[in-house]
């Protein structure tokens, strides 16, 4: 695992290149330490996840051959193995997926907020082929991104599509080269890192992810916007992000996560 940061954006890259960036348990656990570590650091503002070429991840490390998926001898074992998931963070996260991302590769990017893909790789969640199923949550973040009927159709057929399909399917944003992934993640990044306000970005994450989760109704939602509208309205970044944008200018955002952030309401 590499932690790069520069300007607000961390890049976080899957760094295993001559094994394609295969899943390991000791990933799962840099990859959730990473994200908590990250998470609670006022500089970043912007997770982008990423692979070392030529893949993003190919998946769970196979070296154990048949014994790879043997019954675990860890009580501790879960099928989400990286804690918390990306869609759990304040702050967006960006998954530049620049080559194969195959089973649990492809089911970690699902839990990220934007996807954007290579348009000649290969991605699946195949794991019906290899006698087990989807993880990370894949049964619902895949639903819930791309609908039930793809859900239905990727998970349990386990098929190979390529970049552009993804998009058609709802799973991904934007297919590009290949090369050009990371560089189109950093640039929506970097913009987001300096254009958006920190707390009014991560509360509009968080209200997106608990709507799925919680499965709130119109009037709930209506509520919720009134509740965290009041939270931040008379607040200096509310005043500082119409001076900026009326002065043509980058704005110097002051709310503190690690210091103000408050959870939504639950019910």
């Amino acid at each position: 695992m590499r932690i790069d940061t520069d300007g607000g954006v961390a890049i976080v890259t899957l760094d295993r290149p001559r094994r394609r960036n295969a899943f390991t348990a000791a990933m799962g656990r840099a990859l959730g330490q990473a994200y908590r570590d990250l998470d609670a650091d006022d500089s970043v503002r912007v997770l982008v996840l990423t692979g070392a070429p030529p893949a993003f991840c190919a998946g769970a490390d196979l070296t154990g051959g048949a014994d790879t998926f043997r019954t675990p001898s860890e009580a501790t074992f879960s099928a989400s193995p990286v804690d918390p998931p990306a869609f759990a963070l304040r702050k967006p996260v960006i998954a530049a997926m620049n080559g194969h991302a195959i089973g649990i590769g492809m089911t970690l990017a699902m839990q990220t907020d934007i996807r954007i893909v290579a348009a000649d790789a290969r991605y699946a969640i195949p794991q019906v082929r290899f006698g087990v199923l989807p993880d990370a949550m894949a049964h619902w973040t895949v639903a819930r991104v791309a609908g039930m009927a793809v859900a239905a159709e990727i998970l349990l057929s386990g098929r190979t599509f390529d970049g552009h399909e993804a998009c058609r399917l709802g799973l991904a944003g934007r297919a590009l080269p290949a090369a050009e992934v990371l560089p189109a993640a950093l640039e929506l990044a970097r913009d987001m890192a300096v254009n958006t306000a920190p707390m009014s970005a991560a509360l509009c994450k968080r209200l997106l992810w608990d709507t799925a989760i919680r499965g709130h109704d119109p009037a709930r939602i209506a509520a919720l916007e009134t509740e965290l509208h009041l939270r931040v309205m008379g607040r200096p970044d509310a005043a500082e992000g119409v001076r900026a944008f009326l002065e043509h200018r980058a704005p110097d955002w002051s709310a503190r996560l690690s210091s103000e952030w408050k959870d939504l309401p639950e019910s």
